[in-house]
């Protein structure tokens, strides 16, 4: 694709990086057939080629206008177009590029500039999420059904946590709205991880991975975020830690690309680099792993749908994996159609886009209910609360399931 951008954007890193995605892209389409705001709307604007063009206009100098706003707004960043992609475009850096320019050219109406800047100032703060969460939690039995399917059931792990120390660690990310949401993921990872003769250890000082300012167009809020996680863990990479484990694949992604968001700060890009390097979805770690002889196989025959984030699959290429771990334990997996397409979940998009995100997660229930299965496995918080409320059979994450699997006495 030929570009003409101004010298003085071609100047900066971030110039030079979008007019080399935009040249990559050959507007072959491709990435149309499997985008899943396209396929609702049908709209060329709604696919990754048309957001690209609107992008590209922005970069070139065109002022963006509400139009090209939406648009952007509608994407789900869920990657499934650079899955498709045959000349390798990287369509998210250029996604968030785009938001960000257009988020400081075109004004918002103040009920939006208010959710959003809510949205940013509660989300990614445990101490500000979690009571407002339990507050809502607690007036859930009080409200009529629609509004209660909305406000996700009280999780609690009251197990004890492992007290055998082992030579092996791993570093675990905490400080997600998953601590407040779904507290026994991160619990039964401990165990499960225990149990293999590793030892877990969390960072209270750190906090949200940053992928919540980052998509919503505040990068430099983004990179805030991260330098201070990186702080807060950096102790424990210089005191070994083989792996900093994710277990929410919704944040993996953006950890495992702090290397390349701080590239150009001179102070931690070395750090962050590292950091990238580390860093590991859950599903990488237990993979690895010889866990058979830890747990005792799923008797019953019970079944599984297992719905793959689109973190996972298209953002972490990560494929199988997980199908396969739970094949191992004795569980058996049904069929999914459109494995590929996303729940609609994506971060802060059920919020902002409820319309479309409560479609494709109809769409998605239905293909993962198809098969008839006992339970739904997911491997991201976000995906897990999006559909759990609306499911027919349990939805869990897929390392509950594993440690349900590990005898008392093991533990």
């Amino acid at each position: 694709m030929q570009t003409r951008l101004p010298p003085a954007l071609l100047a900066t890193a971030s110039g030079m990086r979008a007019d080399e995605i935009l040249r990559n892209c050959v507007h072959c389409g491709f990435c149309n057939a499997t985008c899943p705001t396209y396929q609702l709307t049908g709209d060329e604007l709604d696919g990754p080629r048309g957001r690209i063009y609107l992008i590209k206009q922005v970069l070139e100098g065109n002022n963006p206008t509400e139009k090209t706003q939406l648009h952007l707004d509608r994407c789900l960043t869920c990657r499934a177009c650079e899955t498709t992609c045959p000349s390798g475009v990287d369509y998210h850096v250029l996604l968030d590029t785009g938001r960000e320019l257009v988020e400081q050219s075109v004004p918002r109406p103040l009920p939006a500039r208010f959710v959003r800047r809510a949205l940013r100032l509660v989300l990614p703060w445990p101490a500000r999420f979690t009571p407002l969460l339990r507050t809502a939690q607690w007036f859930r039995p009080l409200l009529p059904a629609s509004l209660k399917k909305k406000i996700p059931a009280r999780s609690r792990d009251t197990r004890p946590p492992p007290q055998q120390q082992h030579a092996r660690s791993v570093l675990l990310l905490t400080g997600c709205v998953q601590d407040a949401l779904s507290p026994q993921i991160n619990a039964a990872t401990i165990r499960v991880l225990d149990a293999l003769g590793i030892q877990t250890h969390g960072r209270s000082n750190s906090g949200c991975c940053g992928a919540v300012s980052q998509h919503l167009g505040a990068t430099k809020e983004a990179r805030g975020f991260i330098r201070r996680n990186i702080d807060a863990w950096w102790p424990d990479i210089e005191q070994g830690v083989e792996a900093i484990v994710v277990t929410a694949s919704g944040c993996a992604p953006m950890v495992k690309d702090y290397g390349t968001l701080l590239a150009d700060d001179i102070r931690y890009a070395d750090k962050a680099q590292r950091v990238s390097e580390l860093t590991k979805d859950i599903s990488e770690v237990i993979a690895s792993e010889s866990f058979s002889p830890v747990i005792k196989p799923a008797g019953g025959k019970r079944k599984i749908a297992f719905h793959s984030p689109c973190t996972l699959q298209h953002a972490q290429r990560i494929t199988g994996s997980v199908e396969q771990i739970l094949e191992q334990a004795g569980y058996i997996l049904t069929g999914v159609a459109d494995s590929h397409l996303c729940c609609g979940s994506a971060g802060t998009y059920s919020i902002l886009q409820p319309d479309l995100s409560n479609k494709l997660r109809d769409n998605k229930l239905v293909n993962l209910q198809a098969g008839q299965p006992d339970m739904i496995a997911t491997a991201n918080i976000g995906c897990l609360t999006h559909m759990a409320n609306h499911a027919a059979v349990p939805v869990k994450h897929w390392i509950e399931y594993l440690d349900a699997l590990i005898p008392q006495q093991g533990r």
